[in-house]
């Protein structure tokens, strides 16, 4: 019983811990070698032609802004292309891009899925970089060039740029909870970058050499995922720019967040199935390591260890083994308490800063175990099913 609680607590903690500790020491080591990363420095001429692909389906609300937003990036004149793909759209976003002759634009009436109008508009970037990004976010002036310069190094396939939730003083638990998700996923996506490699990319901002990429199955639910993480396994690094980022808006509520959650699970589950080579991967161990300890670990087994974590302490406790773990699981009904507060509050929209971790967490770690079911069961549908986001 206690073999099982430790090594239940350990993998539990090591997933959303102990990796940002390991790997936050193995950075300082590596820098007290070497120094600190230098940032590449290009020219103009330098730079790399580049298409700024935006999949959008029925977001004729964000169209005006967003092509405002694309067209005052700044790179480089003649080498920024804009390419948007509306295949399925029944609103007025085609329309509005139409009247943008700067944008190309991309439209059937037949929804088939984000991936494939992904793979019809990659038919159409003849550029040396592809960049994709959402159309409900916003870029900073300067991202596409601060993600193209890294593409002067020959061993860099991809870059990823950060995803940043905008919050106020009055975030809900879906807001505050999303906010410090990312920026932790932040932290942890530069010593990523730093030691090898980031482990896949967001669909909010990523990019990738056009002669690298390949299309995945039409099936694919983490398409963002799947394509950055196959370039991986061919030898090539994926980049974290922080520099370049893309704003949005956090989701409408917990229950729209845990929408998009599950979601990303289920695409988690398909994903590794797809990747097994990356599991073992004597080729790449580094980037097997990342991988196992950044991603497979949240999406398949943790939670699991959460629960059986929970009902062996509960039996050593109960069982007079020692004052120890009496306090261990005090401390865990204390933070399920707070999750379970957290949620009573919410639905009473009684805002409570210090309850949103911990509900968020649980949320999270659910949305884990509902993806699994959801996609044994085959109830995903790879069609877009998007959560509404606060205005």
């Amino acid at each position: 019983m206690k073999i099982i609680f430790w090594i239940s607590l350990f993998v539990a903690f090591y997933t959303f811990v102990g990796y940002g500790i390991l790997l936050y020491i193995i950075i300082k080591i590596k820098r007290s070698f070497r120094g600190k990363p230098v940032l590449p420095v290009v020219t103009d001429d330098e730079l790399p032609t580049c298409t700024l692909v935006v999949a959008a389906y029925n977001e004729q609300d964000y169209m005006v802004n967003k092509i405002a937003n694309c067209l005052q990036l700044k790179y480089p004149t003649g080498k920024l292309k804009f390419l948007f793909v509306t295949d399925g759209s029944d609103d007025r976003t085609a329309e509005i891009i139409s009247q943008y002759p700067e944008v190309q634009l991309l439209h059937r009436p037949e929804r088939a899925g984000k991936i494939a109008a992904i793979h019809r508009a990659m038919e159409f970037v003849t550029t040396e970089v592809a960049v994709f990004t959402d159309a409900n976010t916003f870029l900073n002036p300067e991202a596409i060039e601060r993600i193209c310069r890294h593409y002067s190094d020959i061993t860099v396939g991809a870059v990823a740029g950060e995803k940043r939730v905008q919050i106020d003083e009055n975030a809900d638990a879906s807001a505050a909870g999303e906010g410090f998700y990312w920026k932790y996923e932040s932290a942890l996506k530069k010593w990523d970058s730093e030691l090898y490699s980031v482990v896949g990319a967001a669909g909010e901002l990523f990019s990738v050499r056009r002669n690298l990429y390949q299309d995945v199955e039409p099936d694919t639910i983490l398409d963002d995922f799947m394509i950055s993480m196959l370039i991986a396994a061919k030898g090539y690094r994926i980049i974290y720019e922080p520099d370049a980022y893309a704003l949005e808006n956090a989701s409408e509520n917990v229950t729209e967040e845990l929408k998009r959650k599950i979601r990303i699970a289920a695409g988690g589950i398909q994903s590794i199935l797809r990747l097994k080579p990356l599991l073992f991967s004597f080729k790449y161990p580094v980037l097997s390591f990342q991988y196992v300890s950044h991603r497979v670990l949240r999406w398949t087994v943790t939670p699991f260890f959460m629960i059986i974590a929970f009902i062996t302490n509960l039996a050593l406790a109960f069982a007079g083994d020692g004052w120890f773990y009496s306090v261990l699981f005090a401390g865990q009904v204390v933070f399920y308490l707070a999750a379970i507060l957290g949620f009573v509050l919410e639905k009473r929209q009684l805002r409570v800063k210090a309850l949103f971790i911990p509900y968020y967490f649980c949320v999270m770690n659910y949305a884990v175990l509902m993806g699994i079911i959801r996609y044994f069961k085959k109830t995903q549908s790879v069609a877009w099913e998007k959560s509404q986001r606060k205005v």
